[in-house]
């Protein structure tokens, strides 16, 4: 028996160690480590702040004397030679690095606070008579771009400094400020000078060439004053600048350049800086923490030899990732092998990628300096991620299953019809509100021409108040047979479930099947000779068959509404059906009476009381069978808001129902394992409609705070942003193609349908919300019948997603406009805002299509 199991496990592990290997390889190529021109690991001078990644000088945390000589020793593997920022903080350093017989640069940091800065110039005047391996001094660091003071007032430093300094004096800037102002020169004895293209959007491939062309602009201009680069580098992590992308490889290709071009130009350099600083991302933005050569944990993350590899952790993450998805990959490859290699290969290659996304997310703190702040984003991503790969993943099944499995195993068709002596006697249950006489006279008259013998109609106008509308039905009720019954209720509680409860009570008492159809719909003879057969068998609670459209052929959004409706039917219904989890909807629907009745009959709590109905006969270890084909016909909607307004309904009614039948739904019930999953997340689309928009406001939002507080709040790294714009992608992708696959309709039609579908995207979200919210809702009639709208009220039902594109677009422009077009990053954000807006864009779409006359 073991040998037998384990025989049956081998296909399956077989395939995941092949995908896994294939996994790996791709990883291995994205990641393959890149040439770059090799020098020696020697470098002319470092910048260099002490601060370890949970140090800060802005919260009085400072490093240790141990911590302190660790670092020196680290750089004097490669320099003799440190700059410093500050008198104050860190006072150890200098007599530290007097022992390793390093020189160094020191600085008084002078920003807008007078009084500090007499002290850091004091104490910076005591250390110049104290140690001899001071061998320069900087007043002020970028003082004047910061617009810390102005000119006048450095200059009086500075000519202090230099009455009372026996080293030369200078102050640091990036070059274009000592051209704006030039009499700063004559009050230094040298030019120390940042140069740094990553902050100027200078590509990576001309940024060394560019460094000397400023140099050299520099020693043009001041042809007597000798330079010194005093920052020089690159940022492995940080947003991009217009074409300055920063990344490890960059910043390892940056400084070998500059190194190589070094060895020519013989340039007096301190490198930008000997160690990450993830304290300045209060002061700079997130890219001023990854200057460094070493990490804030004195980690090296670039050789100055041999090829870089563009993630040095790629390993960990490949190997992660591969290893948390071998198991679901054997279990892939062994429960769905009856759909086929490519059923199989698709759910595979879609759970490694919501797999490997959700690692990515879970390393980023080893990639990056997190703030508590960025920890409640980074928590907030990957809840984000997760949830929406449920619900790829619930996609990738559907999509799976339906493209590849050979053929259904529970596929049921016409029966043959019974003699009249043998017929089942039905009760069909017809409920209406407010609908037009002629609508439903229709109706009645399609009934009335049934192929069957043993069978009453039962109409119910319940809470109609105009006369006009119901006393014609009357009218013509009374034209017809004594098995066609009319009844009015003028004041009624529970919607429709209380309509078709009372028909229920007055329901033959021989019938044996209710038979449920809508006020709009025009049924084919053979209904019920075709179909009520099935309820020989004892098992079948329910006979149902699709929902379908007339009239729609001829008029764009008619054809939109009939066509995204109709991929429920031939997609998810024989998705749902071949585990027996079917969803039953209110029309075309035949219900065993006894079984109806014994379970209290519809739930007039529910807006969605056919849904319920379905889920309770389930429960009940009943049989629901669909046979899809055409026996009746209704009208769509008459416009977008009407269409807006049933899947609203639909779904508030789908979270009643889930808040109502969690518990056998999760605990102890008789539905199975298939029929659970299905239930519980057969509406995670929907749930993904309502994460889209409280992602959609949250991205507004932070897009909002990113240009107000632009410090505090930074774009969202490359690969936070790529996996959320490939699922949409993918999303957007797997539904035409199932369209293509199962149905007989044009592109056109298909692009009308997705066009409807996005559109509706907001109303589901606001009935998921309303439903997870709200108990009870209100059972709003779909409307059948076009009217003339005024111009204020054809806006109207598009108000709200107009005033979300607006803010969208508003946000896109605004990113674009201030953090420039050409930046990978800002480019990367605005993308994801444009295809959160699509879904707001198809709404106006299809609000201005189903008003076109």
């Amino acid at each position: 028996m073991i040998l037998s199991w384990f025989k049956k496990l081998i296909p399956g592990l077989v395939f995941a160690i092949l995908f896994s290997a294939l996994h790996f390889g791709v990883w291995a190529l994205a990641n393959r480590a890149l040439p770059l021109i090799s020098v020696k690991p020697a470098v002319n001078g470092f910048a260099y702040s002490g601060y370890r990644g949970d140090q800060s000088p802005l919260d009085g945390q400072h490093p240790s004397t141990a911590e302190l000589a660790e670092d020196l020793d680290l750089m004097s593997k490669h320099t003799k030679h440190i700059r410093m920022y500050s008198s104050l903080d860190l006072n150890e350093t200098i007599p530290l690095a007097a022992r390793r017989n390093m020189k160094v640069i020191a600085g008084a940091w002078i920003d807008t606070d007078g009084a500090k800065n007499t002290r850091e110039v004091s104490a910076l005047l005591e250390k110049i008579e104290n140690y001899s391996n001071i061998d320069r001094v900087i007043v002020g660091n970028e003082s004047l771009l910061r617009n810390d003071l102005p000119t006048e007032a450095l200059i009086k430093y500075l000519d202090f400094v230099r009455e009372h300094s026996t080293v030369p004096v200078s102050t640091a800037e990036p070059w274009h400020v000592w051209l704006k102002h030039p009499e700063l020169v004559k009050h230094v004895d040298y030019i120390a000078v940042h140069l740094l293209p990553y902050h100027e959007g200078v590509p990576v491939e001309g940024a060394v060439q560019y460094t000397i062309e400023r140099y050299n602009q520099l020693m043009k201009a001041f042809p007597r004053k000798k330079i010194v680069i005093t920052e020089v580098g690159w940022p492995s992590r940080g947003p991009s600048i217009g074409a300055s992308v920063a990344s490890e490889v960059n910043q390892a290709r940056f400084i070998r350049e500059f190194l190589a071009r070094n060895s020519i130009e013989d340039l007096d350099f301190y490198l930008m800086e000997a160690f990450d600083q993830p304290w300045k991302v209060a002061l700079e933005g997130w890219a001023g923490a990854y200057w460094g050569m070493y990490n804030a944990d004195r980690h090296q993350k670039y050789s100055l030899q041999g090829a870089v590899p563009p993630n040095t952790r790629w390993i960990a993450k490949a190997t992660w990732s591969t290893v948390l998805a071998f198991i679901p990959m054997m279990f892939i490859a062994w429960r769905f092998k009856h759909w086929g290699i490519g059923g199989v290969l698709s759910m595979a290659i879609l759970f490694q990628a919501c797999i490997t996304t959700l690692t990515i997310a879970w390393n980023l703190p080893g990639d990056y300096y997190y703030t508590l702040r960025d920890f409640v984003v980074l928590i907030g991503l990957i809840l984000a991620i997760a949830l929406t790969s449920m619900v790829l993943m619930i996609y990738a099944a559907e999509f799976s299953e339906v493209m590849f499995k050979p053929q259904w195993r529970r596929l049921f068709k016409r029966a043959a019809p019974l003699p009249a002596d043998k017929e089942l006697f039905v009760s069909i249950h017809l409920a209406c509100y407010n609908e037009p006489p002629d609508m439903v006279i229709a109706t009645i008259d399609s009934l009335r021409n049934l192929n069957y013998t043993h069978y009453e109609v039962i109409v119910v106008d319940n809470n109609t108040k105009d006369e006009a509308k119901w006393k014609p039905l009357e009218a013509y009720m009374a034209t017809m047979p004594d098995n066609f019954h009319f009844y009015h209720l003028p004041s009624w509680p529970g919607f429709k479930a209380g309509a078709l409860n009372f028909a229920l009570e007055k329901t033959h008492p021989d019938a044996q099947v209710v038979g449920v159809v809508d006020a709009d719909y025009v049924v084919t003879p053979d209904w019920l000779s075709d179909l009520v057969p099935h309820f020989m068998e004892t098992q079948v609670a329910v006979v149902q068959a699709p929902q379908a459209h007339r009239e729609w052929e001829n008029q764009f959004f008619h054809r939109m509404c009939n066509w995204e409706f109709e991929g429920f039917f031939r997609i998810g219904m024989h998705h749902r059906h071949e585990r027996n989890a079917l969803i039953q909807h209110g029309t075309m629907t035949l219900i065993r009476r006894e079984s109806l009745q014994t379970l209290g009959g519809w739930s007039e709590w529910c807006i969605c009381e056919d849904t319920e109905l379905g889920l309770r006969l389930l429960e009940n270890k009943m049989e629901l069978r669909y046979i899809d084909e055409t026996f009746g016909r209704g009208l769509t909607p008459a416009n977008f808001k009407a269409l807006k307004s049933q899947r609203n309904r639909w779904a508030f009614g789908a979270m009643q129902i889930l808040k109502h039948h969690m518990p056998k739904l999760l605990g102890k019930s008789t539905l199975d394992f298939s029929q659970r999953y299905h239930f519980l997340t057969g509406w995670f689309g929907w749930f993904g409609e309502a994460l889209q928009l409280i992602f959609t406001l949250g991205s507004v939002l932070w897009t909002i705070a990113m240009l107000v507080f632009p410090k505090h709040f930074s774009l969202p790294v490359v690969v936070m942003i790529v996996p959320i714009l490939c699922f949409l992608a993918i999303k957007a992708i797997l539904g035409p193609v199932l369209y293509r696959k199962t149905m007989h309709c044009s592109w056109t039609d298909i692009f009308g349908a997705s066009l409807a579908s996005l559109g509706l995207s907001h109303a589901i979200a606001r009935g998921i919300i309303g439903g997870l919210t709200h108990k009870a809702g209100v059972f709003v009639v779909t409307n059948k019948t076009k009217g003339k709208l005024s111009n204020w009220q054809l806006i109207d039902p598009i108000k709200e997603e107009l005033m979300i594109l607006i803010l969208l677009v508003l946000s896109g422009s605004a990113m674009l406009y201030a953090r420039g077009f050409s930046n990978l990053d800002a480019q990367l954000w605005v993308s994801m805002l444009a295809l959160q807006s699509l879904p707001y864009w198809s709404a106006v779409a299809c609000q201005w299509i189903s008003e076109k006359r």
